[in-house]
């Protein structure tokens, strides 16, 4: 889900939100992490993100503090208060035979339906990855 290992596999699933989605960066806790994706005239833009927790397989926690604007940093201003302090959570529990992901994000009220709309669609996706692996394995 996360792409550690083949980080294809993270770029498959966020697809949805952007055919270009990526990440730059690690997970590992307290590390600088920025969501990208690039714009129909090239630019690239996205969240600006700090991993606050990640316990391997179990939680991760992703603390949003700015945007990327023309691939450029942008911690301040109306554009990033909105976002400033928002939270992302995964958590990961293992049930006999397969995982289950619990996702809680805080997002602004201005985008709430694109993301009611857009995330299980990117999540449906993520699960068909998965059956697809596990089949062929």
């Amino acid at each position: 889900m996360l792409g550690l290992e083949n980080k294809t596999a993270y770029e498959s699933w966020v697809s949805v939100f952007n055919p270009t989605s990526t990440y730059e960066g690690n997970w590992d806790k307290g590390s600088k992490i920025r969501f990208i994706g690039t714009d129909e005239n090239g630019n690239k833009g996205g969240m600006l993100s700090e991993i606050a927790e990640n316990i391997p397989n179990k939680f991760v926690s992703i603390r949003h503090y700015g945007i990327i604007k023309n691939n450029k940093e942008i911690t301040s201003g109306a554009e990033v208060d909105e976002w400033s302090g928002t939270f992302k959570n995964y958590l990961f529990e293992k049930l006999d035979n397969h995982t289950s992901v619990t996702i809680a994000i805080e997002i602004p009220e201005s985008h709430a339906d694109y993301f009611a709309q857009t995330y299980p669609k990117a999540l449906q996706k993520l699960k068909n990855i998965l059956e697809d692996a596990q089949h062929s394995s």
